[in-house]
């Protein structure tokens, strides 16, 4: 679930990327980039653990597979937190810069 989550995050993240005229500005490319370098982690995860347990992978538990979830959706929210916090330093607009010299 957790490759599943990220790859979906990482193609959201691409064609927003790609249809927003104003992509550089807001750096959308870098969110992007870190959602598919986390879709990457994670599919070396699966092939690790699908050459230990073989089919037994795809007998998980429920609790298992709510784990990999929550694991998911929290590695996409720290992504999206990494994102903000890049475009703030950045400040593309200059709104912090505007405030902090008047």
């Amino acid at each position: 679930m957790t490759l599943l989550i990220t790859i979906i995050a990482a193609l959201i993240a691409t064609i927003v990327w790609y249809v927003n005229e104003q992509r550089d500005t807001y750096k959308l490319g870098t969110l992007s980039l870190i959602y598919w370098g986390a879709s990457l982690m994670w599919l070396m995860d699966f092939v690790f653990e699908y050459a230990e347990l073989k089919t037994e992978y795809f007998n998980q538990a429920f609790s298992d597979i709510l784990n990999d979830s929550l694991l998911g959706v929290t590695v996409t929210a720290l992504g999206l937190v990494a994102w903000l916090i890049i475009l703030l330093i950045k400040d593309p607009k200059g709104v912090f810069k505007k405030k902090f010299t008047k």
